[in-house]
């Protein structure tokens, strides 16, 4: 195989630098803004931990007390406090308090959206 062709398959790109100003002036306005990539990028950082998705995956399923959660996936509940936690700083998780007890659940149906069409994609 000729080293072209196998760039090609590694990196494919243009073999000349041509700017179409046009398509560039039409789009200029519409990319995301640094910050709200940075937002974008840490959600996605905070979901890049497998103990944090399947606390998500839990979730989808249910609302669960900080201890039944603990042990469904095996952590200790200091473990899964703090996983907690984290998901609860992007808005990712809520809680709600019934007494001495605090039961988690997934923030609202865009998360649950966001993990499904996740899943989904893994799945195809």
């Amino acid at each position: 195989m000729s080293n072209k062709a196998n760039n090609d398959s590694e990196n494919p790109i243009c073999d000349i630098v041509c700017v179409h100003p046009d398509t560039v002036r039409t789009y200029s306005d519409q990319v995301l803004s640094i910050d709200r990539a940075t937002e974008l990028a840490e959600l996605f950082k905070t979901l890049g931990d497998p103990t944090r998705i399947r606390i998500m995956d839990a979730l989808a399923k249910s609302e669960f007390c900080v201890c039944d959660l603990a042990e469904l996936l095996d952590l200790s509940q200091s473990a899964t406090s703090h996983q907690l936690r984290v998901l609860r700083n992007s808005n990712l998780v809520k809680y709600r308090r019934d007494g001495k007890m605090v039961y988690y659940s997934l923030s609202d149906n865009h998360v649950q959206e966001l993990y499904g069409q996740g899943l989904e994609h893994i799945d195809e």
